[in-house]
């Protein structure tokens, strides 16, 4: 089921998330829609908060990027890369920090650039409840980290400089009041 992705303002994307367990109601269905979601938005990444539950769950496919030019070095990597992230944790961020024109489904018609640190070492738990502990680097590891601060509550916007910010305020004043134009499910606050 496809479902209305929350918009830019709604006070459910600035809760920490908090964790669940292996017996979480309807996880399977819950994941399984948030692929949906994702996929329907032409998204590469979602996260709980975005979709209304303040929970440490998101999910990442970057499959598509495969095709991508850009990432010809990657595309085998990137073919297969479908994951559920359920408690993740990032214990470690390294590396040198690098600049990428970010977008998010909550914030429609945003795109800045965003510093962050090439390769991380995140803990987390599959769909199963499989324990992992892994490092991602390349382009996987910003689309984890995106929606990493969704279950921390922060959205890219916040890591802005001052000046950025103002030049996106009258932007995300319209997201805010449902004055953007998206092809697919929206939740605007009221």
């Amino acid at each position: 089921m496809i479902l209305p992705i929350r918009s830019f303002g709604d006070p459910v994307l600035r809760k920490v998330g908090h964790e669940i367990g292996q017996d979480y109601p309807h996880l399977e269905e819950l994941i399984a829609n948030m692929f949906e979601t994702m996929h329907s938005a032409s998204g590469i990444g979602l996260a709980a908060p975005q979709i209304g539950l303040d929970i440490r769950l998101f999910c990442v496919d970057v499959s598509p990027l495969a095709e991508d030019e850009d990432y010809e070095d990657i595309a085998e990597e990137l073919k297969n890369f479908r994951k559920v992230f359920i408690n993740a944790k990032i214990l470690e961020e390294s590396g040198a920090e690098w600049k990428f024109n970010e977008g998010c489904l909550s914030i429609p018609d945003v795109r800045e650039d965003v510093k962050r640190k090439e390769t991380i070492l995140i803990e987390y738990f599959d769909e199963n409840f499989v324990k992992h502990t892994e490092t991602f680097s390349d382009i996987r590891a910003r689309v984890i980290q995106h929606e990493y601060d969704h279950i921390e509550g922060t959205l890219f916007t916040d890591h802005l400089s001052s000046l950025k910010k103002k030049l996106v305020k009258g932007k995300l004043a319209k997201i805010m009041q449902g004055d953007v134009s998206v092809n697919y499910k929206m939740r605007f606050p009221k």
